[in-house]
């Protein structure tokens, strides 16, 4: 039996983790063996530009805590090397990220993921991959607005230079 003092530790770090699962829109699990300091470190800093806290975890304190947040399923793989990434603000920078990485490195694999409080499987994990990021989407809607009120300037503008052109003398 371990000491009250350890078991405080354990169930603080459970606590945090549970708050960190709790306070995130998205996440995805990984099994990250093989991986060498360079390039986690700078998968890490990556990861940290985009607003993404990773960090390795272990798997028994990961299995506690998913306790009451509707996660449990992800349970299932939580074997092995473990490590979480997980976003407060964008739903698709985890996965995106992560991917791209687990493609570049073969023994890094995704495990699962979620999004929203749902467990999700790798297909939805890869598609979310997939998706442009916040600011090209929204750079794509603000091109989308602009193009018709940009066209009737440009008409606007034809017709003006069309009235200042000189009349032909007679």
């Amino acid at each position: 039996m371990p000491n009250a003092k350890v078991l405080e530790q354990k169930q603080q770090m459970v606590a945090e983790l549970t708050e960190k699962l709790n306070g995130s829109i998205a996440g995805v699990i990984v099994d990250y063996k093989g991986v060498n300091v360079s390039d986690d470190t700078a998968l890490r800093k990556e990861l940290r530009e985009n607003g993404i806290d990773y960090f390795v975890v272990k798997n028994t304190l990961l299995s506690r805590a998913l306790e009451g947040t509707g996660l449990e399923e992800m349970r299932s793989v939580l074997e092995g090397t473990t490590a979480i990434a997980l976003s407060k603000e964008d739903h698709t920078a985890a996965a995106r990220i992560i991917s791209k990485f687990a493609s570049d490195h073969e023994n890094y694999s995704i495990k699962t993921g979620f999004l929203e409080g749902k467990v999700v499987d790798l297909e939805t994990i890869d598609a979310l991959a997939k998706l442009p990021t916040r600011d090209v989407l929204l750079a794509t809607v603000l091109g989308a607005f602009q193009a018709p009120i940009a066209a009737f300037a440009r008409a606007v503008q034809a017709i003006v230079d069309k009235g200042d052109a000189p009349a032909d003398a007679e």
